[in-house]
């Protein structure tokens, strides 16, 4: 994205000390501990340590860490990925489609190379599963003509380069607003709203779930590990960029100018060794914070980006023109799921540049509609 600048957010990466020192003697101080008195009955206090890498353990080395399911999650969409995009070559299966939006029989009836009880649909924001439904059948029906050039009103492949597109009779690239938009009425909508929400945060701390199935972590660490596995990076980021998988893909490319401090990957971290070390749960919550709204930035920005690759293609190259806007559109429509006690973008402003500036039918979208778009999000978010 280009000359974007930001006030960011500032994160202490170093040592922190619990807010709250009463004493030592005081049993209700958060970091309260027999250890920290001293010899002349003055005492010392822990300091919160926040490790390099996700890498979490109790106190007899046992990891704490899990997030099996948001894994199995990445993974079904990254399959399904694959086969929305075979439509390039052959007619898809909208039977196939949806099997593998629910997990059918926990292969996708057989169409996922592996098994698991956990499915896309479910978590998917309630009132939107009716918009994806419709997109995996529109995208189905445009597969049909994959053989055809696409033109406006003529759904059909088009290529730039080594790479096929195909778009439905309206211009828009199915596989991208189902793809990209998953990632943000499941991943994002799970992560910042359902976990980082009340019930999930404000849970039992202090007992491991379940120590003899292995599960060594408490309540409240294992539902900040399931936030953190929808974000889609490996543990070691930034260290380790091979593994990156949706969000932290992005995030990755739009770090240097979006967020050159990596203020998510860091509030993952400090949040997690907050929870983990009994520290004050206020400065827990400030990571949440942080995430809620760099976690919208990124989203905008990348929307940003796409725009301005379609104003570069506009009138030159339509299979990219048309791919740039589809997923300038996924990315503006997952700002709806964005939590709205922290949302910097209204409801009536995502609407507005989704059904207005833009609009249904990608054809017809003009330099002026990209342009206005483009000036309306760097407007809000200050880009």
């Amino acid at each position: 994205m280009k000359n974007v600048s930001f006030l960011l957010i500032l994160l202490a990466t170093t040592a922190i000390v619990s807010c709250k020192k009463k004493g030592c003697t005081d049993e209700t101080a958060t970091n309260y501990s027999e250890e920290a008195k001293k010899d002349d009955g003055s005492c010392t206090y822990p300091e919160l340590s926040i490790p390099s890498t996700y890498s979490f353990t109790d106190a007899s080395g046992n990891s704490t860490v899990s997030y099996g399911g948001q894994a199995d999650r990445l993974n079904q969409l990254e399959e399904m990925t694959t086969y929305m995009k075979s439509g390039t070559t052959t007619a898809l299966d909208a039977g196939i489609l949806n099997a593998m939006f629910e997990n059918t029989d926990d292969n996708a009836s057989g169409n996922f190379t592996f098994s698991s009880s956990k499915q896309l649909k479910n978590k998917c924001f309630a009132t939107d599963v009716a918009l994806f439904e419709g997109y995996l059948t529109a995208l189905a029906t445009a597969s049909i003509d994959f053989a055809e050039e696409a033109a406006s009103g003529q759904a059909g492949t088009l290529s730039s380069g080594s790479s096929t597109y195909l778009f439905g009779a309206n211009g828009m690239e199915y596989v991208q607003l189902v793809e990209k938009g998953l990632m943000g009425a499941v991943f994002l909508n799970q992560a910042t709203n359902v976990y980082f929400g009340s019930s999930k945060m404000d849970v039992d701390n202090s007992t491991a779930v379940s120590t003899g199935e292995g599960k060594f972590y408490t309540e409240m660490e294992h539902h900040w590990d399931e936030a953190f596995g929808y974000f889609g990076a490996p543990i070691d980021f930034p260290t380790n960029t091979d593994g990156l998988r949706f969000w932290a893909k992005y995030y990755n490319n739009q770090s240097a100018d979006l967020s050159p401090s990596l203020v998510i990957t860091n509030s993952f971290l400090k949040g997690r060794a907050v929870i983990s070390q009994g520290f004050d749960l206020t400065i827990r919550d400030e990571q949440i914070l942080n995430i809620r709204k760099e976690w919208e930035r990124l989203s905008a920005a990348q929307a940003v980006t796409y725009l301005e690759g379609a104003v570069e293609n506009f009138g030159t190259d339509n299979a990219k023109f048309l791919h740039e806007l589809s997923e300038a559109y996924a990315f503006i429509l997952c700002l709806k799921y964005v939590p709205l006690e922290t949302r910097v973008i209204n409801f009536t402003e995502i609407e507005s540049l989704l059904e207005t500036t833009i609009g249904n039918d990608f054809w017809a979208v003009t330099l002026t509609d990209l342009n206005s778009a483009i000036t309306t999000l760097n407007s809000i978010y200050g880009f």
